[in-house]
């Protein structure tokens, strides 16, 4: 799972994504990003209740997958997917999937841990924008330490000691991390780029391996 704000970026993400089908078939959760971010804050100060927010969220994110879909051309399955029967569906015509949310109250960690499950993916690579699981928000604490593996009941304990509101230091929430544990997903952290995602493909030195 990723996210990318500018057409350059998209660009650099189609171009990897197309390197990688050579050897793979990637399955692609596309975040809702800043623009899911204004759109949500918006309608949050006109009183929208939170439901209505996360289903705004989701239809962001489908939009962002839409683009991703359109700059891989034929190589992409040209449906959004809108649940986890039709990631299934979508998986056996061998093209890239690129999905964004799925359902409300769902984060897209939890979308992304869920489908991997379900398609059993051999691999989860969860793009963020720093380079892994830190102790303590790296944004915040320039001493923060990064594990270059971490147990699942450690990244709870970590979880349950910071700050959960949108926007704030996101790793992996419970949903996510109960799927990874039941399915023992080899899961990594690490930062949303282009060449980190194309190198952790072939190498496990990338980011923040999550042991189950």
């Amino acid at each position: 799972m990723f996210g990318y704000e500018t057409a350059y970026e998209l660009k650099r993400y189609a171009r990897m994504l197309s390197k990688i089908s050579e050897k793979v078939q990637p399955v692609v959760v596309a975040g809702g990003g800043k623009v899911a971010r204004h759109y949500i804050s918006t309608a949050r100060s006109f009183g929208s209740d939170e439901a209505s927010l996360d289903i705004m969220g989701i239809e962001v994110s489908r939009l962002n997958a839409r683009l991703m879909i359109i700059a891989l051309g034929d190589q992409a399955y040209p449906a959004v997917p809108e649940d986890l029967e039709q990631v299934s569906k979508a998986v056996t015509t061998n093209r890239i999937v690129v999905t964004g949310g799925l359902h409300p109250g769902q984060s897209t960690n939890a979308t992304a841990a869920l489908i991997a499950e379900k398609v059993k993916a051999y691999k989860f690579l969860n793009a963020t924008d720093v380079n892994g699981i830190y102790d303590s928000d790296p944004n915040k604490n320039k001493d923060a330490k990064l594990f270059n593996e971490i147990t699942v009941k450690k990244c709870i304990d970590l979880l349950g000691s910071e700050d959960s509101a949108a926007g704030g230091y996101d790793l992996m929430d419970i949903v996510a991390l109960k799927v990874i544990e039941r399915s023992k997903i080899p899961t990594v952290v690490l930062k949303s780029d282009p060449t980190v995602i194309k190198n952790a493909i072939s190498r496990s030195t990338v980011g923040t391996r999550i042991i189950v």
